[in-house]
C-alpha cells in the first residue's frame, strides 16, 4: 500500500511537471524577450527624438572620414562615413572579418542592419548584433571614431 501510494505521488509529480513545462514552452515568453522588445521600442523612439536633438547641438562637418581599425578576435573592422548636410549618409564598411566561412556568413547578415541603424539613429549608439557581438563592437568603435573625427572637423571650422 506505502509503494503504490509513493508511486502515485510520484507518477503525479512528474505528470504536473510536464503540463507546467508545455505551458511555459508554447504558452509564456520570457521575460528577457518581453522587457528585450519593450525596451527597444522605447530606444527607438528616444533614439529618433534624441538623435535629432544631438545632431542638431553637434552638427557633423561635410566630407568622408575612415574610423579607426579595431581589431577582434575573428578580425579587423574598419569603416568609412560619408557626412551630407551635417547627416550620416552613407556607411562603408572598409574591413571585416571574413577569414572564416562562419563568420562571413555572420557578417553578411549583421553588417547591413548594423549600417541601417546608424543611418537611422545618426550616432554610434546602436544595438549590437545577436551572434555578431565581436563584428558590431568593433564596427561601433570604428564608428564612433569616423564620428569623433567630423565633430572634430566641425568644431575646427
Amino acid at each position: 500500500m506505502y509503494r503504490k501510494t509513493i508511486g502515485f505521488l510520484l507518477a503525479l509529480a512528474v505528470a504536473l511537471a510536464m503540463v507546467i513545462d508545455t505551458y511555459i514552452l508554447f504558452f509564456k515568453k520570457p521575460a528577457a524577450v518581453e522587457s528585450a522588445a519593450a525596451s527597444s521600442n522605447q530606444r527607438s523612439a528616444a533614439s529618433s527624438s534624441s538623435s535629432t536633438t544631438a545632431t542638431a547641438k553637434q552638427a557633423l562637418k561635410d566630407g568622408t572620414y575612415t574610423g579607426k581599425s579595431v581589431d577582434t578576435p575573428h578580425g579587423a573592422v574598419q569603416l568609412q562615413i560619408v557626412v551630407r548636410a551635417g547627416r550620416i549618409s552613407q556607411v562603408t564598411t572598409l574591413a571585416y572579418p571574413n577569414e572564416e566561412r562562419r563568420s562571413e556568413q555572420i557578417n553578411a547578415q549583421a553588417l547591413p542592419i548594423l549600417k541601417e541603424e546608424v543611418l537611422k539613429s545618426q550616432s554610434a549608439s546602436i544595438q549590437l548584433v545577436s551572434g555578431a557581438t565581436e563584428t558590431s563592437t568593433g564596427f561601433k568603435d570604428s564608428l564612433q571614431n569616423a564620428i569623433n573625427q567630423a565633430k572634430e572637423s566641425q568644431a575646427s571650422a
